[in-house]
């Protein structure tokens, strides 16, 4: 039979193994998009498929590039990422684990929905071009990293001049 998609794996012989007996699976994709909301570019990894008396344990190292936007300076740039999981394809519904994946009856493991709940997992909540991203000014909206601003700071309200003086000596501004 042959596979459905990218991420699908024939697994079929695997199960006439014995228990113990694995399989790897090199995955190199130049480019996948995953449902509609995930885009992965340069997806490459390894897929290991052991047999187990309950069912295959599938353990993935995989890594990727995706599109995404700076929180700080809003430059598009590209986001490396990597997973590592390990989850259990249960030949029945009494060897299930908490995940709930049950071997398919035609044996075709179709990785892609586990690859992108992962792979989002591993997006940082505020991705950042650069751990020293400068943002943009807060006056008038210029890309720090590219030029400080020129124009004059902002006139602070005088019931915050103490709480300005304290973060300057602490060293926070």
């Amino acid at each position: 039979m042959v596979a459905k998609g990218p991420l699908c794996i024939n697994v079929g012989f695997i199960v006439g193994l014995p228990v113990g007996e694995s399989r790897n699976f090199e995955i190199e994709i130049a480019h996948i998009l995953l449902e509609s909301d995930l885009t992965l570019d340069n997806l490459g990894g390894s897929v290991q498929i052991t047999r187990t008396a309950q069912g295959l344990l599938v353990h993935a190292l995989l890594r990727a590039t995706t599109p995404s936007q700076c929180v700080r300076c809003l430059n598009d740039f590209t986001l490396p990422l990597e997973v590592d999981f390990t989850e259990l394809y249960a030949f029945t519904r009494d060897a299930m684990s908490e995940s709930g994946l049950l071997l398919p009856e035609d044996m075709q493991l179709d990785l892609s929905s586990l690859v992108r709940e992962y792979m989002f997992l591993a997006m940082p909540i505020q991705p950042l071009c650069a751990p020293t991203c400068k943002g943009l000014c807060p006056i008038c909206g210029a890309d720090q990293n590219e030029a400080p601003c020129s124009h004059p700071e902002e006139e602070i309200d005088p019931r915050l001049a103490a709480l300005k003086a304290w973060l300057q000596q602490q060293g926070l501004e």
